[in-house]
C-alpha cells in the first residue's frame, strides 16, 4: 500500500487563511508516502507544511506561485504507474478532455492529475486516469466563489489505485470512493 495524497489551489494567503482544520486532523504525518500537488500554494509557508506531512513532495507551478522554480509539469514514477502533473492553466478551454488527453498523450503518462477550476473532477478516457483534485481550501476561482473544498488520497496497490474523495460540505467530511485499474 502506498498513500499518495493529491492537492492543489490553497492560495494560501491570498484567498484563503489556511486548510480547513477537519482537513488537517487527517493529514497525518509517517502515514502518507507522496505528495503530489497541482500549485498555486502560493507561499513558502505551505510548501514547508506539506513536508511535515510527506518527505516526497512534488508540485508544478501554478499562475499564482511566488516560487518560479517549480516546473510547468512533471511526472512521476509511483509503483507501476506513471503520473503527470500539471497546474494546467495553459489548457484552453480549461478543464477541457481533449486538451487533456493530448497533454497526457505528450507525457506518456496513466493518470494525469491537473488543477486550476478548483472544481474535483475524475474521469477515466481510453483506459487513462484524470483527476483534478479541486481546491484544498475551498478558495474561490475566477470563475466561481462557490466552491467545495476538496482533495484527494491514493492508495496505489499493483495495477490497482484506489481514489479517495474528501470534500468538506458544510462542516462534514464526505468521502467518495473511485476505483481504477491500469490496462495491460
Amino acid at each position: 500500500m502506498v498513500l499518495v495524497l493529491i492537492l492543489g489551489d490553497l492560495h494560501i494567503p491570498h484567498r484563503a487563511a489556511e486548510l480547513p482544520p477537519k482537513f488537517k486532523k487527517l493529514l497525518v504525518p509517517g502515514k502518507i508516502q507522496h505528495i503530489l500537488c497541482t500549485g498555486n500554494l502560493v507561499s513558502k509557508e505551505v510548501h514547508d507544511y506539506l513536508k511535515t506531512i510527506a518527505t516526497d513532495v512534488h508540485v508544478v507551478r501554478g499562475d499564482f506561485d511566488e516560487n518560479t522554480s517549480y516546473p510547468e509539469s512533471k511526472v512521476v514514477t509511483i509503483g507501476q504507474f506513471r503520473l503527470g502533473l500539471s497546474h494546467s492553466h495553459q489548457i484552453v478551454p480549461w478543464g477541457d478532455i481533449e486538451a487533456l488527453s493530448l497533454l497526457q498523450r505528450n507525457l506518456d503518462v496513466d493518470i494525469l492529475v491537473t488543477g486550476h477550476t478548483h472544481k474535483f473532477e475524475a474521469t477515466e478516457r481510453e483506459g487513462k486516469f484524470f483527476i483534478n483534485p479541486g481546491s484544498a481550501t475551498g478558495a474561490y476561482s475566477g470563475t466561481t466563489s462557490a466552491v467545495v473544498p476538496s482533495f484527494v488520497l491514493m492508495d496505489i496497490q499493483g495495477t490497482n489505485v484506489v481514489t479517495y474523495i474528501y470534500q468538506l460540505i458544510g462542516e462534514d467530511v464526505k468521502v467518495e470512493k473511485i476505483d481504477y485499474k491500469k490496462s495491460a
